[in-house]
């Protein structure tokens, strides 16, 4: 099984609820924690808000998922994949992976800055093709 894989490599136990979560996230793409609730309800209506958030926080700590920080809306998640951006449509809401290499970027600013940067993350905003037609 594909999901119990990816939980095994990042040295997490396969419970049925991690594994609902994984199988939450990678059919949604990019999923906030609420609606990873409402969804995580109906197969486990006993899950409580504070084991979906303890799960969560223990996925990225070992960084099998990852943050999608939005300006202005609640944080979304997304399984760890290969370096990408991200690109949102103020109109419909929709959010999509975009194929960018935004290590460049931070290997400058830290040439710049003399930061010891870590991690970076990129979402651009815009209509998408579909709410230009509207």
């Amino acid at each position: 099984m594909k999901h119990e894989h990816l939980l095994k490599s990042h040295h997490l136990k396969a419970t049925p609820q991690r594994l609902a979560i994984i199988a939450l996230m990678q059919h949604a793409g990019h999923i906030n924690i609420d609606e990873l609730y409402l969804a995580i309800r109906k197969k486990f209506s006993s899950i409580s808000l504070a084991t979906l958030y303890k799960n969560v926080n223990t996925m990225l700590e070992v960084a099998l998922i990852r943050e999608v920080k939005i300006p202005g809306q609640k944080t979304k998640y997304e399984i760890e994949k290969e370096s990408h951006a991200h690109i949102m449509c103020k109109s419909c809401g929709e959010l999509k992976d975009i194929e960018y290499d935004p290590h460049s970027i931070l290997e400058k600013t830290v040439a710049m800055s003399q930061y010891r940067a870590e991690d970076i993350s990129i979402v651009i905003s815009g209509i998408c093709p579909e709410c230009q037609k509207k």
